[in-house]
């Protein structure tokens, strides 16, 4: 005899992965608009003006000091 198969039930499974996979990329897209914006600010401000890192080594304890200087070009 014929078996009779379940379609829906396996079609519904595709579907749902389909969706997820959906939602993940959606997130990623999202992460990565938000860690494009913070970047811009970040290189905007260092043309602007110079940033200071205050480093403290854990092993010796001396202060590391970075700066990180940049100059703006004239926008025409």
């Amino acid at each position: 005899m014929v078996k009779e198969s379940k379609p829906a039930a396996v079609s519904q499974a595709p579907v749902s992965d389909i969706e997820s996979v959906k939602r993940h990329l959606d997130m990623l897209d999202q992460r990565f608009d938000n860690i494009d914006s913070i970047v811009t600010a970040l290189v905007e401000r260092v043309m602007n003006q110079p940033i200071i890192l205050n480093i403290t080594c854990s092993h010796c304890g001396k202060n590391v000091e970075i700066s990180i200087m940049g100059s703006k070009k004239p926008q025409k």
